[in-house]
């Protein structure tokens, strides 16, 4: 069975927890197809990170997931921009401001993954979900950016992409977990997103 990797970040801004590792790893644990990876949430260590992971376990999708403070649903991440402006520190101190992500890369990246078929079937699994048209642009951006950099240029063929969780005071992990599910196992399944309106007036 071909694997899947799913990733989360660690804790960042004095938490004690990340949702977005909490919930990756649950799914790992209880499916023997897929592999979880926790993140640094650190501009300079996230990425390298994130490639040692593929080219470890050589998966055929990647999902990397990240908290979103004050979202109240699952949001899969659509389209991810070639820039990095840290409003706070990451983890190590670093606070990069108005950089690109990767020098001389395109301004924007669109994700591979069915992000509306996958809002259908996390909330047919009773999760509130949204396709979102911004990550950011603090490390999960960064992250989200550099995934679809690295499928573009040196893993053709592997489809991937981001999705944000609520913190767990709006959403439980269990819920969390499940939404990323119906993701992957949407994404495993669907390669041809439908065709509905999702977009916004602002």
């Amino acid at each position: 069975m071909k694997t899947v990797l799913l990733t989360g970040f660690a804790p960042f801004d004095g938490a004690v927890a990340n949702p977005s590792w909490q919930a990756a790893s649950l799914v790992a644990s209880r499916r023997n197809d897929t592999v979880a990876v926790e993140l640094p949430c650190e501009f300079g260590a996230a990425l390298p990170a994130l490639r040692a992971a593929i080219e470890q376990h050589r998966p055929s999708l990647v999902v990397c997931s990240g908290l979103a403070n004050g979202r109240h649903a699952v949001t899969p991440e659509r389209v991810a921009i070639n820039l990095v402006d840290a409003r706070i520190p990451d983890n190590a101190r670093a606070q990069p401001i108005d950089v690109p992500v990767i020098e001389d890369g395109p301004a924007a990246y669109f994700t591979t993954l069915p992000v509306k078929a996958a809002v259908a079937a996390i909330e047919a699994a009773g999760v509130p979900a949204a396709v979102s048209f911004t990550a950011g642009t603090y490390v999960c951006n960064q992250v989200f950016y550099g995934l679809m950099h690295l499928l573009a240029t040196e893993f053709t063929g592997l489809r991937g992409g981001f999705v944000h969780v609520p913190a767990d005071e709006d959403l439980a992990v269990a819920e969390s977990a499940k939404a990323l599910e119906a993701l992957v196992d949407t994404a495993r399944t669907v390669t041809t997103d439908v065709t509905v309106p999702s977009g916004t007036l602002h």
